[in-house]
């Protein structure tokens, strides 16, 4: 009696190894079991990418309205901007005159920002929370030239002097603040100006899109570069815009009832990737149930261990690979949803995570290509030859590396495509 139940027991748990390595067509025509987890995946393909392109599209407008008002300001606030970049910086001085009629320009089309910029903007508080310009600069603490003998004595201690220049100041005439103290300049001494102001503004376009707008604070800077002392002054523009909540919002029309689309549509898709995850994750439970029927049936028949290699095998990558894409694409969508009713406006955050997690369901589908012969053996041959793959990057990286530290001392002084560190030349061109 003993006996015939070991062997019943034998036979189940080969029926249930059998079933379990079956792919879902052949669990079909087994035990007539409804693929539930490939329809899921493939609805949740459908639905992650739509959420994605739609996403994708908002994103889009966002960094082209932060990269247009960039573009903006240059022209606003920087003379004889011609549109193009110099190299790393905006544009370059090389008089006296123009340092101060560049200074000056700044300031006033600051003051005369209303009349003359196209866009819906207004003055902003910085961080000490005041309206205006701070202009700063830094100096050598002391120097002294002499013109006869050519001689020149520097302290090499910097000092920072910085005067805030609010919208009452401005009012007065630039008659009245051009005689401070302050803007009397020595060349010979002074490391750089700089003049920082906040901005906002509204993205209007966004309704067109039938979406609630974002407003945006621009703190930007303007820094008038002297350390090299050659003659050449660089000046540098630099704008971080961070996206805050709109007060007193009031917008007519049909743009409530598609937000209200838009988060219904975000909702089912969490409930569809709550749905995979709990699937994959029962999936794995009784894989591990399996094994350690396994385990405990080769202990009592046979008095040995199953091996390593056999014991992962319950373990599916696929599976994991699931499950760490529907947590993020859960996450995702709060994210995304909090940014439709302009709650949140991590922007860049939310992009991450559903980018990434779509790139894991499309490479999920490599998973069902498998089952058929032709694509198998090609994902076979792919994961035989990973490991050297690897191998042969790792050793054409060292060759690349090397030389890439060899052409930015040989090569870096003299050509554009070395603009600094050798490992800022690689990755960030």
């Amino acid at each position: 009696m003993t006996h015939l139940d070991s062997e019943v027991k034998e036979e189940r748990l080969r029926d249930d190894l059998k079933f379990y390595f079956m792919n879902p067509c052949e669990k079909y025509r087994a035990r007539h079991q409804i693929p539930w987890k490939l329809g899921l995946q493939i609805l949740k393909i459908v639905m992650v990418t739509t959420q994605l392109v739609r996403f994708g599209l908002g994103n889009q407008l966002v960094v082209t309205f932060k990269e247009e008002n960039i573009v903006s300001f240059k022209h606003l606030f920087l003379k004889g901007y011609s549109g193009v970049d110099e190299d790393d910086y905006s544009c370059s001085i090389y008089t006296e005159e123009d340092a101060y009629e560049s200074i000056f320009f700044t300031i006033n089309q600051y003051h005369r920002l209303k009349n003359i910029s196209l866009a819906p903007l207004d003055y902003g508080e910085n961080e000490e929370k005041r309206i205006g310009l701070k202009i700063c600069k830094q100096y050598y603490k002391k120097g002294t030239t002499f013109s006869s003998n050519e001689s020149l004595t520097i302290d090499s201690d910097v000092e920072i002097g910085c005067v805030h220049l609010d919208l009452q100041a401005l009012l007065n005439g630039p008659e009245d603040w051009k005689q401070l103290p302050f803007f009397k300049l020595e060349f010979y001494r002074l490391l750089q100006v700089e003049i920082s102001f906040h901005l906002k503004g509204i993205d209007l376009q966004a309704i067109q899109s039938r979406e609630l707008p974002d407003c945006y604070v621009f703190r930007n800077k303007i820094t008038f570069d002297n350390k090299a002392h050659s003659g050449k002054i660089k000046i540098y523009f630099d704008s971080d815009a961070n996206i805050e909540e709109c007060r007193a919002l009031n917008i007519s029309g049909s743009i409530q009832k598609n937000t209200q689309y838009v988060l219904l549509f975000d909702a089912s898709v969490i409930a569809i990737c709550l749905a995979s995850l709990i699937l994959c994750t029962r999936s794995i439970v009784l894989a591990l149930r399996l094994r350690k029927r396994l385990e405990n049936f080769f202990l009592e028949k046979y008095k040995r261990r199953v091996c390593d290699v056999d014991q992962w095998e319950f373990i599916s990558g696929w599976y994991v690979l699931v499950i760490i894409s529907d947590l993020m694409t859960i996450i995702g969508s709060i994210l995304k949803m909090e940014i439709t009713v302009k709650n949140l406006t991590n922007y860049d955050l939310c992009s991450i995570l559903l980018g990434t997690s779509t790139l894991f369901v499309w490479i999920g589908v490599i998973r069902y290509l498998g089952y058929f012969q032709a694509y198998n053996v090609l994902i076979l041959t792919m994961q035989a030859s990973l490991p050297k793959v690897l191998r042969f990057c790792a050793c054409a990286g060292m060759i690349y590396l090397g030389y890439t530290f060899c052409g930015w001392i040989v090569l870096g002084p003299y050509h554009e495509k070395y603009p600094g560190f050798p490992l800022k030349c690689c990755f960030f061109p």
